[in-house]
């Protein structure tokens, strides 16, 4: 076993996998990372599983030392990294020596960055899942996020097949400068407002507030009017709108609690929900509406199509620095926006 010391932690940095999602029905928040095909990126170019957990960090990533040889990829949004003083890329496979310190600085781009490293994290898994919630001091690394001189337990990895051909296109990020598009489908309360409500949220902006963290974003801008119905409690998912009374829409993401009362009029198609958990405060958004069908076939799709990326780079097929076609790449980037 070998580790990899905290030097410094960065912004509410944590261990994250892909949840505990049996767990929800104890009560447990899902948890897990927040955008899901960057942290899958990050695995595959490590040679990880798809489940193997990974470090996550919004806008300022940690620092850290390594006492072993490895491999890492950093994927996500764009964050200045440097390894040993020196600028590395994002979204390639490198390797690492012990002794070798990586600083991720400040975001560039986006928001969320991911660090994968060969072999995993190996932590402990807490009701099957590596993921850490801070608000119950579950899982990760003492349930808590990252601090200065913690060690953290890593696999020594000296080889590792073809990693000098594992790179990829970064993934397409939100422009501060524009208002982006977000597809949703129709929620279990979608009925309950009036047709006047439910084109205000499609011609309306909205706006990331600074209120977000992994539990929600909360939405300023176009307010929207609650209906006048009680609802019990029901269970919640990924990307819900929920309307609570200011008429401001909170986007439930990966720590949301496991049940809530108030009305979901929309949800944020998973094609879409990676690229929107990497907005920033002040981000401007319009929502499109889209049909369940066209959510599952444009998430069948791209899957599909990174199934195929992860089938050629695991045959150590794909050449630098244009080992997949142009199109392929452009496919790749959209793929990413999961």
């Amino acid at each position: 076993m070998a580790f990899l010391q905290v030097i410094e932690p960065g912004l509410q940095t944590t261990i994250q996998d892909t949840g505990r999602v049996d767990a929800q029905r104890f009560g447990f928040p899902a948890s897990g990372s927040v955008d899901r095909a960057a942290t899958r990126l990050a695995n595959l170019l490590v040679g990880n599983a798809e489940g193997t957990a990974v470090l996550e960090f919004p806008l300022v990533g940690p620092t850290l030392e390594f006492e072993r040889s490895t491999f890492i990829a950093l994927t996500g949004a764009s964050f200045k990294a440097e390894l040993n003083h020196a600028l590395i890329p994002m979204n390639q496979c490198l390797q690492v020596q012990a002794g070798d310190i990586l600083k991720i600085g400040p975001v560039e781009k986006g928001r969320i960055g991911y660090l994968a490293i060969a072999g995993g994290i190996q932590t402990a898994p807490v009701l099957g899942s590596q993921s850490t919630t801070i608000r119950l001091h579950l899982g990760g690394f003492h349930g808590r996020a990252l601090e200065a001189g913690d060690l953290i337990p890593i696999k020594k990895q000296t080889v590792l097949t073809s990693f000098y051909h594992r790179r990829a296109q970064a993934q397409r990020l939100p422009n501060q400068d524009e208002i982006i598009k977000i597809r949703l489908i129709k929620g279990p309360q979608w009925q309950w407002f009036d047709h006047l409500n439910q084109q205000r949220l499609f011609q309306g902006t909205f706006k990331v507030t600074n209120q977000a963290d992994r539990m929600g974003y909360r939405l300023g801008g176009t307010k929207l009017q609650v209906p006048k119905k009680n609802l019990l409690s029901t269970a919640t998912v990924r990307g819900a709108l929920q309307i609570p009374q200011n008429g401001e829409p909170i986007v439930l993401m990966a720590d949301r609690q496991t049940t809530g009362g108030y009305p979901v009029i929309a949800v944020i198609a998973t094609i879409d929900l990676g690229y929107f958990a990497q907005c920033q405060a002040g981000q401007k958004i319009q929502f499109e509406l889209i049909s369940l069908e066209q959510a599952r076939q444009a998430l069948d799709q791209l899957r599909q199509e990174l199934d195929q990326f992860e089938q050629t780079v695991l045959a150590g097929k794909y050449r630098p620095p244009y080992g997949i076609s142009r199109v392929a790449s452009q496919r790749i980037s959209r793929m990413l926006e999961e």
